[in-house]
């Protein structure tokens, strides 16, 4: 069993070469790379990532990290894409092949296949003196020192290379493509990154009731509105649908504290005069700023200058915002 002084000297020591690995990466970005990126933004087609082992597995995640930033791409195994799935390369796609050596058998295999196809063919390969480095038309150079496996083996380093160049790529396309937040919302519809960037203020309010009362209204009615529609607060509009004010749960337990009897009182005697509101086309990550910043559980909601309905913190933290 290793010592814990061991053990956390190795986690630092992997970091510390897989962290060089990436420096060493970005010293190597050079005109094949803006070429390659050129090539993405002005092709018809999608990108095919290919690799094979734990290449695969990186490839996977490119192709992930490309679709949900705007540039087309699919996933093609290198084993499986010689036993018919080469069948999903078009006539204007772009492969890019990833490999640590450049030299495996069902690369060397793959390869040819690609090139007979006449697609331009990205080599993003470890090993410039490799096979796959040879053959392709523009080169990823993601060499390194070693691996951060003690025998040299395992990839690790190798495949971490791979992974930033790939979301070096993937940004850098985002940018050439002013990819924006509403953009990204539409690959994002779903989870609460998504609804964070498209859920509406409205959206919110909608889906709960909307208390209500007239400023003359007896406190009596005011508790029923409110408990009517657990959400702890009323809104205090007059005739036109503008908001006056807000009673909240708190108003009501500070008017019973501060009055020996509540006869005669009305909602206008104990509403909050100066509620915050947000704009029912606002997003719903704003109405949670809003919240936050000052500390209360209920917003109202507002079409211009009419009351459109509220919304609870609850509803936010249901909704996965918070």
């Amino acid at each position: 069993m290793k010592s814990k002084k061991s053990i956390i000297q190795s986690a630092v020591s992997t970091l510390e070469l897989e962290a060089a690995a990436i420096l060493n990466v970005a010293r190597n970005i050079n005109d094949d790379f803006e070429k390659v990126v050129s090539s993405i933004l002005q092709g018809k087609g999608r990108v095919i990532v290919t690799g094979i082992g734990k290449s695969a597995i990186i490839a996977q995640k490119i192709v992930a990290t490309f679709n949900s930033t705007g540039t087309p791409a699919i996933f093609m195994h290198a084993a499986d894409a010689i036993h018919g799935d080469l069948g999903m390369i078009q006539v204007d796609d772009i492969v890019i092949c990833l490999s640590k050596s450049g030299n495996t058998p069902e690369i060397k295999v793959l390869v040819p296949l690609l090139k007979t196809a006449n697609n331009l063919l990205i080599g993003m390969v470890g090993e410039l003196n490799s096979f796959l480095a040879e053959q392709a038309d523009l080169i990823l150079n993601t060499s390194f020192e070693k691996e951060a496996c003690p025998h040299n083996l395992a990839p690790t380093t190798s495949t971490t290379a791979q992974l930033a160049l790939g979301d070096a790529l993937a940004i850098c396309l985002l940018e050439c493509r002013e990819f924006n937040e509403a953009d990204f919302a539409k690959y994002h519809p779903g989870g609460s990154l998504g609804k964070k960037l498209y859920l509406k203020a409205r959206d919110l309010a909608l889906a709960n009731e909307k208390p209500s009362i007239s400023p003359t209204a007896s406190v009596k009615d005011v508790l029923i509105e409110i408990s009517k529609n657990r959400l702890g607060a009323v809104a205090v509009i007059d005739s036109a649908n503008h908001v006056l004010g807000i009673i909240t749960d708190g108003d009501i337990r500070r008017m019973l504290e501060n009055n020996n009897s509540i006869a005669g009182l009305t909602a206008e005697d104990i509403m909050g005069k100066s509620p915050k509101s947000i704009q029912f086309d606002a997003l719903a990550v704003d109405a949670l700023d809003i919240i936050k910043q000052n500390n209360i559980t209920q917003l109202l909601v507002l079409e211009q200058n009419t009351y459109f309905g509220i919304i609870h913190l609850h509803d936010l933290l249901n909704e996965g915002i918070v």
